[in-house]
């Protein structure tokens, strides 16, 4: 079991957390400002996911997961260096600037990465980037595309990578479906793929959908 905390309550971050509570993980899931409810349930009998701020989530947590908005992950997080000294760092967002045709028009870091910005930003934090080429759904449940889909990696660390590849297969992630590219230089590859998403989405709405390798 590892304690897992969640950085951003919307629908990624919900969907991660019920998944890898029902795993086995203890799971807590930081939101700017968190339920006065406290812990809520992820099914009706299945296992409960904590509820916190987004400081004593990165604080109590040893894999923290960034699931906040792209666009601002990096100041959020910046903010949080102490708290996430040590620990691994899962990015699963895309940073992407809105234009006139919606809110994935451009790239923030056009020839680099959020991944890459948020190692440099936190150095004595173990920065993995995955899950970021498909549509959300599909994070926790690849099986249900007919073709089986692609999680990338991209991160230095070795043993960082390990670890996120068995919550990969938690989230139901086959060792097969999983490609390391390398470091987290290479998350700039995967972070432009989000650029097919406009018009894939316009063409078919929001159906589940990767951008994998297919052999």
């Amino acid at each position: 079991m590892i304690s897992i905390g969640i950085l951003g309550s919307g629908r990624v971050g919900g969907a991660l957390a019920h998944k890898l509570a029902a795993a086995g993980h203890d799971v807590t899931l930081g939101s700017r400002v968190p339920s006065p409810d406290g812990p809520d349930d992820a099914a009706a009998d299945g296992p409960r996911v904590a509820r916190a701020d987004q400081r004593a989530t990165a604080a109590v947590a040893d894999v923290v997961i960034n699931t906040t908005p792209g666009d601002t992950s990096l100041e959020r997080l910046s903010a949080l260096r102490a708290e996430l000294a040590g620990k691994i760092l899962v990015d699963v967002a895309n940073a992407t600037r809105a234009t006139a045709d919606g809110p994935l028009g451009e790239l923030c870091y056009p020839g680099g990465s959020l991944g890459e910005e948020l190692q440099a930003a936190l150095p004595e934090t173990r920065v993995v980037k995955t899950l970021n080429t498909m549509l959300f759904t599909v994070m926790t449940d690849p099986g249900q595309l007919a073709t089986p889909p692609t999680a990338y990696l991209s991160g230095d660390d070795e043993d960082a990578k390990r670890t996120v590849a068995g919550l990969l297969g938690d989230l139901g992630w086959p060792p097969a479906w999983l490609e390391d590219l390398g470091g987290i230089a290479t998350a700039r590859a995967t972070e432009a793929m989000v650029l097919v998403v406009p018009p894939l989405v316009r063409r078919h709405g929001l159906r589940p959908f990767a951008v994998s390798v297919v052999r």
